[in-house]
C-alpha cells in the first residue's frame, strides 16, 4: 500500500497570520489545560531519615572540603 501524498494549492500564511494562528492555539492550550495540582513534600522513608540524623552525605568527596571531617574515625 502506497502512502498519500498531499499538495496545498493554497498560498501559505502571512507572519502576522501564523503569529495569529500561533496565539491562538496558545490561548486555547491555556483555557483548557487542568488546573495545577497542589504538590504535597514527599514523606522521607526510614534509610533517609537515619542519614540525616546521621549526617551522611551522597556525596563521598564533601568531607574533603573541611580537613575537620575529612577522615571521621578521627572524630569519634
Amino acid at each position: 500500500m502506497r502512502a498519500r501524498s498531499f499538495v496545498s494549492s493554497a498560498p501559505s500564511a502571512t507572519p502576522e497570520e501564523a503569529a495569529a494562528i500561533v496565539a491562538a492555539i496558545e490561548r486555547f492550550m491555556r483555557a483548557t489545560a487542568p488546573p495545577p495540582q497542589q504538590r504535597t513534600p514527599a514523606q522521607p522513608d526510614g534509610w533517609h531519615l537515619a542519614a540525616l540524623r546521621e549526617g551522611v552525605s551522597r556525596d563521598p568527596w564533601a568531607a574533603l572540603d573541611d580537613p575537620a571531617l575529612a577522615d571521621p574515625w578521627i572524630n569519634t
